[in-house]
């Protein structure tokens, strides 16, 4: 039987302070984070699914232009989360981000997640996340499995041993490698993190262009703990590039009850669609 431990996950950074230019034209006015998925935009599924694994405080690191997204998020009615405002502030790359949430964090382990990336299961990913995370009491990347062409687009995890609860160890981290890698194991933009992940970043020289990236804190922390992977279960969407967005809104239409019959119908009749 499997000990779990006592981590107690109740707070979740979503940065959402980027400009959102595989979206251009529309993402130039309106917030990629306010596309709709069928009825409701992405940041709702997000917060829906914070809430539903337990969060109960959200920090959303934003940007000056994302004033609309702050006032939509404001607007929600029965929440049953404290939404926290923070302005993105420093170096350029994912790193910064979650760095301006620290003094909200409080040294406690939390939740990142991105917000142009949507699964859909039964069971809320994060929630799949954080309750490996309970067993294994180290930090956690969600991770998928992809193909040749997304080992250019995804950070690809060297996997070692299977640990408790399905989790494989981290064995080593490699950005965007490429498909000479032998891994196909790519990490998305889902974690939970333990509070020494700050120091961590702040250990890293940013390189090549100057960015801040939190891979690279990633990597520094594996030098001083353990570091796991879970291959979540549920279909993986991304919904911050067009392609991507237009296979989410076919995936939650037929998930939909007042458009699964027409979506299903349109795609039998249309096989070549």
């Amino acid at each position: 039987m499997l000990k779990t431990m006592q981590f107690s996950i109740k707070k979740a950074v979503i940065p959402v302070a980027g400009n959102g230019t595989r979206l251009y034209p529309y993402s130039k006015y309106v917030p990629k984070e306010m596309m709709p998925i069928v009825d409701k935009p992405v940041i709702k599924y997000l917060v829906e699914e914070a809430v539903s694994s337990g969060i109960e405080k959200i920090i959303f690191i934003i940007s000056e232009k994302k004033h609309l997204l702050r006032e939509y998020l404001e607007s929600l009615p029965d929440l049953q989360a404290e939404l926290i405002f923070i302005l993105q502030d420093g170096r350029y790359g994912t790193a910064t981000p979650v760095l301006n949430a620290e003094k909200e964090i409080d040294n406690e382990p939390f939740a990142i997640l991105y917000a142009d990336e949507l699964f859909f299961h039964t069971k809320p990913r994060l929630l799949q996340l954080i309750e490996t995370f309970q067993v294994v009491g180290h930090p956690i990347l969600g991770a998928i499995q992809t193909d040749d062409a997304g080992t250019r687009r995804y950070g690809i995890i060297l996997p070692g041993e299977t640990a408790d609860a399905n989790a494989v160890e981290v064995k080593g981290f490699h950005e965007k490698p490429g498909p000479q890698v032998r891994s196909r194991l790519a990490s998305i933009g889902s974690y939970v993190m333990t509070p020494d992940i700050f120091d961590a970043i702040r250990r890293v020289h940013p390189q090549g262009n100057d960015e801040y990236k939190l891979t690279d804190g990633f990597s520094e922390l594996m030098k001083q703990r353990p570091f796991y992977a879970l291959e979540l279960a549920g279909e993986y969407n991304d919904t911050g590039n067009k392609a991507g967005w237009l296979k989410t809104n076919l995936a939650a239409g037929l998930r939909h009850p007042e458009t699964h019959d027409e979506i299903k119908n349109f795609l039998t009749q249309n096989p070549g669609f």
